[in-house]
């Protein structure tokens, strides 16, 4: 068993989207790395299942930065094409990550098998397989699933890859069509932290870097129309308002920004 405190994780992919949403589920102690601060690019993932892949993964990165990595591999099955696309999930579409062809081509390839596919329930499911592993060593590697069913046409343009045209049991929407809110429904633990990382290079050329935070929770619904991107959906601890309800004037005294500004202060 791996005894060792995790204080910094290097995150296996250089999916963008990917990235964005393993970093928002990992403890906030956590000091996260991304493939790109080290200009890796990704091994050839020759394994049979999504495990196979994320081992893979995540022992190659590991061994190249000394970090320990956590990596997943991920895709859609859709039984009505026999499991398909699966661990081909991310060159479905030819080249690797252009989900717009693969998409296309599920949609050919149910089309080809059955002309009134549209008729019936498309099975599918999201799968993730995720694996920590620390130079050539596995901590640990699980697998998790989220059952649905395909879309009869794309919907929806948050999110990445297939979810657009993947819509999960007792859901009307397709994963492209969710907002935070609506993937968040029901949850207890609503808290979110807002981080503003700035970097000032001296005359001398060090590059000094700090990081503002500002904690707080995820409203129930978008209050508020000041501001932009997720400010009508965060409180600040101990206040009552969203960002999107504030005044620009409260809100610049107290945000991520500010706190970070505050900091790099000290160095001009």
């Amino acid at each position: 068993m791996f005894k060792q405190k995790i204080n910094k994780l290097l995150i296996g992919t250089n999916n963008r989207g990917k990235l964005r949403e393993i970093k928002s589920l990992l403890p906030k102690n956590i000091k996260i790395h991304s493939t790109s601060e080290f200009h890796l690019k990704s091994p050839k993932e020759n394994g049979k299942t999504f495990k196979a892949n994320s081992l893979i993964k995540s022992k190659y990165f590991s061994k190249k930065t000394g970090l320990i990595c956590l990596a997943d591999d991920s895709g859609l099955e859709i039984d009505f094409l026999n499991k398909n696309p699966g661990i081909y999930s991310a060159r479905w579409g030819g080249k690797h990550g252009d989900f717009g062809k693969a998409i296309k081509r599920v949609y050919k390839e149910l089309e080809k098998k059955d002309k009134n596919w549209r008729k019936k329930k498309i099975k599918a499911r999201f799968i993730c397989a995720l694996s920590i592993s620390y130079l050539n060593k596995k901590i640990a590697c699980v697998l998790g699933k989220v059952e649905g069913k395909i879309a009869h046409e794309p919907k929806g343009k948050k999110g990445f890859g297939y979810d657009p045209i993947f819509i999960p049991n007792k859901s009307k929407f397709t994963f492209g069509q969710m907002s935070p809110l609506k993937k968040m429904k029901n949850k207890k633990n609503r808290k979110a932290t807002f981080v503003c990382s700035l970097s000032y290079k001296k005359n001398n050329g060090k590059i000094v870097s700090v990081e503002g935070k500002l904690k707080g929770n995820i409203s129930n619904k978008i209050i508020g129309k000041k501001g932009f991107g997720y400010d009508p959906i965060f409180i600040p601890l101990k206040k009552r308002k969203t960002f999107g309800e504030m005044k620009p004037s409260q809100k610049y005294k107290m945000d991520h920004r500010y706190q970070a500004f505050k900091k790099i202060k000290k160095f001009l």
